[in-house]
């Protein structure tokens, strides 16, 4: 289990985020829906140690996450905005300095084939397109097949055909090994279709918190619920 409380982590600008908190269940898939420059990604990298919060704290299994670091992110993976390659490598010595164990190690040619790379393999990842650099940057999230997978954006730069795909991975490694996702995405359509909750993210605050099945019983799609939740904002701010 993920506890968020009171998150705020507030830059010189005086953007980021402001007292966000909310749960995520081991085995949840949860959505952070928002406009761009909300603060999904500073959640996400608060979340992983990259940033360091001005308050609040992230917690996972009761366990303080930088008291307990190193064992949390033995846990995770993680893709946050544009995926770290090495563009003069190829994809599966990309993913051998990924590795952090032989088990891993041995484990590339299965992820490489899980995100449709393994033809590519021997290829210099500087020659991939933007949607194989995010289908490389995605295997190396998954390696050591992690508890918790963080994911910002990850459909980002792929056709219908590899949205498709990722959203099928994602839904295949919870099903199998009850991974816990949190995604990031302005595309209300893509959260609706994969995710089992939804966080409504807006200047910096989270609005609205609610399960997917809550959500659709009450509205035709996500996206009707984030409007409205985002027009009540606004509404009650003037």
């Amino acid at each position: 289990m993920i506890t968020i409380n009171k998150l705020t982590k507030l830059y010189s600008n005086k953007r980021g985020v402001k007292n966000v908190s909310f749960t995520v269940q081991t085995g949840d898939i949860l959505g952070l829906l928002g406009p761009n420059g909300s603060g999904k990604t500073t959640i996400m990298k608060t979340m992983l140690g990259l940033t360091r919060e001005t308050d609040g704290t992230v917690e996972v299994d009761g366990k303080d996450i930088h008291e307990h670091f190193e064992e949390i992110m033995r846990r995770t993976g993680a893709l946050i905005e544009a995926p770290a390659i090495y563009k003069d490598l190829t994809a599966y010595q990309n993913m051998f300095l990924a590795a952090k164990t032989r088990a891993e190690r041995k484990d590339i040619d299965r992820l490489l084939k899980l995100v449709h790379l393994e033809k590519y393999a021997g290829d210099k990842a500087g020659r991939f397109s933007l949607g194989m650099k995010q289908r490389l940057g995605l295997a190396e999230a998954f390696m050591g097949r992690p508890d918790i997978v963080l994911l910002d954006e990850p459909v980002n730069g792929l056709d219908i055909e590899g949205v498709v795909e990722v959203r099928d991975i994602i839904k295949g490694m919870n099903e199998k090994y009850g991974t816990t996702f949190i995604i990031s995405s302005h595309i209300a359509s893509e959260i609706e279709k994969v995710c089992n909750k939804a966080a409504v993210i807006y200047d910096g605050e989270l609005i609205a918190f609610d399960t997917m099945e809550r959500i659709l019983s009450l509205y035709p799609s996500l996206e009707e619920y984030f409007l409205d939740r985002v027009h009540e904002r606004r509404g009650s701010a003037i």
